[in-house]
């Protein structure tokens, strides 16, 4: 036993020398206060270790530095933005694992508003994207609150969602090609945009949504299209969920393929943005218990007609009672405070102190019955509870948290009453003809709970892919799907046979 961890020890040695020597001072460090920062989850869940941060600068270093992985056995963790909400990107506590940074690759290698398309590096941030879709007249149609620091390949690697889902679908919607880097070093190149290509199977939908798990996505080429030139946002009160569900078939009804966004906010996230943003305003004049957020928006310059088809829907809403009251901001600064409430939501609830946060889907015409039965289920099963729901109803999404006690302490609730409240959340949704995970993916968060309620078949397919591409389990092990933690890396377990 000694000589083993005397060899495996050398064998690290050796690794950090030769990584060091490929990436330079800028491209690896293993000083523990520059890497601490990137050793917890956003939520502050997680926390683990690490032997080294590495940070390379191009896909030809990412590809090196996974060939000299795969030799020294060296677990990889990659890492975008480090905005992930299932503990996606962080590390086990073993320290044996590296965490490969693509912060440094964010060049913006072209945008072409004649082809409708970008291509960027993984590491882009979403918002800088943004800004350079719209200085060619065009966009990037998926945002979400972290735009300021989510990154390209974070939000391939994840099926990230956002508000804009309802017209324009997830990030696998957007990606007309990708460059990704696999387990043993080889660079997968499926960069070319063709509408039509029979060549087997789709490999980059594949990795879209891998969680890094198949391979390291390291480029991208991601389609844009025309700025709109009318935009029309209203904050809407109503009286109940149901109605939400109403008014949102009436909203589609009336402007059609012009909708682009439906959220709900229920009055106590309202309440909790406004306290935590001093400067924020409610806009309407009175509390109501849930609130839409409604977004329109047309190519024609033409915001006259934009403005007052939106405005007819919402007075018959008001005549028949559906609606409460509603306002139609006034210009782009008041629709850009409206979405600032919806986006400041999950800052304000953890603010507010321990809970557990479920990103979870059921069928649209479900989702007001699964809310208004989960809710009072959860607050009679766990006494002191507070649930809420909030987010995409437009696409059958919502954001469902459970806020502890006031007497909870942060950490050990989450651990012990926590995770029995999750469970019965995932049973729930699971009995509705629902997914556990929406569109912050399953991390190590979901790991057991998706083993557990999954279709067997669907993770034996899953598990045989991955173990066709790693192995010997180096990509991100633990995140997923159930198998070795990166401390006791190696080749997957056989899964059951598919038939």
């Amino acid at each position: 036993m000694t000589d083993l961890s005397s060899a495996q020890s050398e064998s690290a040695d050796e690794f950090m020398r030769e990584a060091a020597l490929l990436l330079g001072p800028r491209g690896l460090t293993s000083d523990p206060e520059r890497m601490d920062a990137w050793l917890t989850d956003w939520r502050g869940r997680y926390t683990g270790r690490a032997c080294a941060l590495a940070s390379p600068a191009s896909t030809a270093e990412v590809a090196a530095l996974v060939r000299l992985c795969a030799q020294h056995r060296i677990p990889i963790v990659p890492q975008g933005g480090n905005s992930g909400m299932a503990g996606g990107a962080t590390p086990d506590d073993s320290g044996t694992a590296i965490i490969l940074s693509l912060r440094r690759m964010n060049a913006i290698r072209a945008v072409s508003a004649d082809a409708g398309q970008a291509v960027c590096e993984a590491g882009v941030v979403l918002q800088t994207l943004h800004e350079a879709a719209e200085a060619k007249g065009m966009r990037f149609a998926l945002t979400l609150g972290g735009k300021g620091s989510a990154t390209i390949g974070g939000l391939i690697a994840t099926n990230a969602g956002g508000t804009q889902v309802l017209r324009h679908g997830t990030m696998r919607a957007q990606v007309l090609g990708l460059e990704a880097v696999l387990a043993d070093g080889s660079v997968l190149d499926l960069m070319t945009p063709l509408k039509k290509d029979n060549r087997g199977f789709d490999l980059k939908q594949l990795l879209i949504g891998s969680e890094g798990t198949l391979g390291i996505v390291t480029a991208a080429c991601l389609k844009l299209l025309p700025a709109p030139a009318g935009r029309v946002t209203a904050w809407v009160g109503l009286g109940g969920i149901v109605e939400a569900r109403t008014l949102l078939r009436q909203i589609e009804r009336a402007m059609g393929e012009a909708l682009e966004g439906f959220e709900v906010v229920p009055a106590h996230c309202l309440d909790a943005v406004l306290a935590h943003q001093p400067a924020a305003r409610a806009p309407l004049g009175q509390s109501h218990e849930w609130n839409a957020l409604i977004e329109c928006v047309s190519p024609s310059s033409d915001n006259a007609m934009l403005r007052e088809t939106l405005e007819a829907a919402l007075a018959a809403a008001l005549d028949d009672g559906l609606i409460a009251d509603a306002v139609i901001a006034a210009n782009d600064t008041q629709a850009e405070a409206f979405w600032a409430l919806r986006d400041g939501i999950s800052a304000a609830e953890r603010a507010l102190g321990p809970a557990m946060q479920h990103d979870i889907s059921v069928p649209v015409e479900r989702m007001p019955e699964f809310i208004l039965a989960a809710i009072p289920a959860l607050e009679s099963a766990f006494p002191g509870t507070r649930a809420i729901a909030f987010g995409h109803l437009g696409d059958g999404n919502v954001h469902f948290h459970v806020i502890a006690p006031a007497s909870a302490v942060r950490g050990a609730w989450e651990e012990a009453q926590g995770k029995t409240i999750s469970a019965q959340v995932y049973d729930l949704v699971t009995a509705w003809g629902g997914s556990i995970s929406a569109e912050h993916g399953i991390g190590q968060m979901k790991v057991a709970e998706l083993a557990r309620l999954h279709d067997p078949a669907a993770l034996a397919v899953m598990a045989a892919v991955k173990r066709a591409l790693d192995p010997d389990n180096l990509l991100n092990p633990g995140k997923l799907l159930p198998g070795p933690s990166a401390s006791h890396s190696g080749p997957l377990a056989p899964a059951r046979a598919v038939l």
